[in-house]
């Protein structure tokens, strides 16, 4: 018999992209307010492994990966996601918006992104939210799966989320993350 507890803390992530680079540092303070400081921010990338976002958002996209310094319970993912989307949605003029912002976290085992679409390699949460399991990390590195994005199976980009979790792990190790109130 499996009996429950408790799961270990995890790390907040986030993407961002838009076509208004200095936006996305207003929405990273705004992020800050939610999730406590931001202990990592990705170097500039540009997001153009697909097209599909220029129609509503403009070209070229810049994109920015961030992750923040407080632990947390996974479940709080889903009031993240939900604050994320109304992050976004202050941001809608039309039916265009000026930045997307996926969260996600990464634990020891994986990193998830939490999404509003149900697709078959995806786990229900609660409150319309979906758990996206986009990477494993196995012999020592994380590992794309057959339906991870294309951008986060870069492994440039695997790289920087394999530094993510090994600062994360010092931490758990160490003791000494704090707990943040999503």
């Amino acid at each position: 018999m499996s009996l429950p507890h408790a799961p270990v803390h995890v790390k907040f992530i986030s993407s961002l992209f838009s076509s208004e680079k200095e936006f996305m540092d207003q929405v990273i303070k705004q992020l800050e307010d939610i999730c406590g400081p931001v202990d990592w921010v990705s170097p500039e990338l540009f997001f153009d492994r697909t097209r599909y976002y220029a129609g509503e958002m403009g070209w070229p996209l810049h994109r920015r990966f961030i992750s923040f310094k407080n632990l947390a319970p996974p479940d709080r993912l889903v009031q993240l996601k939900h604050k994320t989307n109304g992050l976004e949605q202050q941001t809608v003029t039309g039916e265009k918006r000026k930045i997307n912002i996926d969260p996600g976290y990464v634990s020891p085992e994986r990193l998830i992104l939490a999404t509003g679409k149900n697709f078959t390699h995806r786990v229900y949460l609660s409150q319309g939210i979906y758990a996206d399991l986009t990477l494993i990390f196995q012999k020592g590195c994380f590992s794309p799966l057959p339906w991870t994005y294309p951008d986060y199976a870069d492994p440039a980009i695997i790289e920087l989320f394999n530094q993510v979790r090994k600062h994360y792990m010092q931490v758990l190790q160490q003791g000494t993350g704090s707990e943040v109130t999503i």
